[in-house]
């Protein structure tokens, strides 16, 4: 019988995590690193990195990397999986977690449709999307090497579901068609993916719902309301769902979007 504290154990593994100081990624972060995972941290700004690097390794005595790089640029994922494929540390896990979301203080983002640009339709699906497909495929050999692998591709409720529009009257938020037309192609890259790398790497998906992060009172009213759990999310209500899918827990689950969402897509 294999003990689930053995199945649920990350040590002598490594994690990827893209948007690395982001709020959910932090949480994974902290959960992989508690299970006993080596972590790398992926990011725009190294000094965010360097200070969340140093306090894992202190909470936590596992080895933390950093790579400060611009998901939104070709070249710098290019640099960026050559460093990690060449470091000869290997790899277990990837989180593709990076991406521009609803909030999003974009050009053209958060604005009626009829004046949502190109431009940032282009940019949302390079980091949203296509960052996901360029480093899942340039880390493969290593996610392979151990036929134990794990993709986990973080979208959202919106990648499945149609926004209630309702939610945001009186307030200066939005959802831009870019956000839910790219966290779907994530989910629909998820399930191919898994049919095509299997069986030595699992490709699996979460989707959260929404986050509490200070939004307008009516907002979050009215989200309370519509919500099965009568909650926003914290992002500690993802640590659990990044644990599962990491290691042994979940050795054969792949293809499959696990929404972590309060109950939010049942109705």
């Amino acid at each position: 019988m294999n003990h689930l504290a053995s199945m649920m154990s990350l040590v002598g593994r490594r994690a990827l995590i893209t948007g690395g100081t982001g709020h959910i990624a932090t949480a994974m972060a902290e959960t992989l690193a508690e299970l006993g995972a080596a972590v790398v941290l992926v990011d725009l700004d190294l000094g965010r990195l360097d200070a969340l690097a140093e306090r894992l390794r202190t909470d936590f005595g596992v080895a933390v990397t950093t790579h400060a790089c611009n998901l939104e640029d070709e070249t710098e994922r290019a640099e960026m999986i050559a460093e990690v494929t060449g470091d000869e540390h290997g790899l277990d896990v990837l989180v593709n977690n990076a991406a521009f979301v609803g909030t999003s203080g974009l050009g053209g983002w958060v604005v009626p449709f009829e004046q949502q640009s190109l431009d940032t339709w282009r940019r949302a699906f390079e980091v949203n999307l296509t960052a996901a497909f360029h480093l899942s495929q340039g880390l493969l050999p290593l996610l392979r090497a151990k036929a134990r692998g794990s993709i986990i591709n973080i979208g959202s409720i919106y990648g499945e579901l149609g926004p209630d529009w309702s939610l945001y009257e009186g307030t200066s938020m939005g959802n831009p068609a870019a956000y839910g037309a790219s966290k779907g192609g994530l989910f629909q890259f998820t399930r191919w993916l898994a049919a095509t790398v299997a069986p030595e790497v699992r490709v699996n998906a979460i989707s959260p719902g929404g986050v509490a992060r200070d939004q307008p009172g009516c907002f979050v009213e009215r989200y309370v309301a519509r919500t099965p759990m009568r909650r926003m999310a914290s992002e500690n209500d993802f640590r659990g769902a990044a644990a599962y899918l990491a290691g042994d827990a979940a050795a054969y689950v792949t293809g499959q979007v696990l929404r972590v969402d309060g109950g939010w897509g049942i109705w």
